[in-house]
């Protein structure tokens, strides 16, 4: 299974796999022969040299090297003509998000207070309070 994923990994321009262990704890394997494994994973960067295999150490550590490796990545797919050329212009500029239309909950939750009705502090704002909003400011539905 691992050598089909990597086969799809290859396709792309950048990839690598992240092992959140230390590559020594290959050789404390109970259920498989620690060689087995060591070879395979050897066979795997000489099959595939360009997928990088990265053993860190905890999770955390497995997540900051992604963090950096997916920012060197856009960076790289974003400015040098080789990724360009290979991978197609990338936008960089993500979409703005619709403006919600209508007052912001802290807006209703305002008049509620002023007008004595009882609001939660946060979370979702009930139908029937933001029903009263809009009958008493006469806004029509979105």
């Amino acid at each position: 299974m691992l050598l089909t994923h990597l086969g799809e990994l290859a396709a792309l321009a950048c990839a690598a796999v992240v092992v959140e262990d230390r590559y020594s704890q290959i050789y404390k394997q109970e259920r498989v022969r620690p060689a087995l494994v060591a070879d395979g994973i050897a066979e795997c960067q000489i099959r595939w040299p360009n997928i990088p295999i990265v053993f860190c150490e905890t999770r955390g550590l497995a997540e900051e090297w992604t963090y950096r490796y997916l920012a060197a990545a856009h960076t790289w797919a974003s400015t040098e003509p080789a990724a360009i050329e290979r991978i197609g212009e990338q936008s960089t500029l993500r979409p703005v998000p619709k403006r919600q239309t209508g007052p912001s909950p802290a807006d209703i939750r305002d008049w509620a207070r002023r007008n004595a009705i009882d609001v939660p502090g946060r979370g979702r704002i009930p139908a029937s309070i933001r029903q009263a909003w809009k009958l008493s400011t006469r806004q029509p539905d979105p």
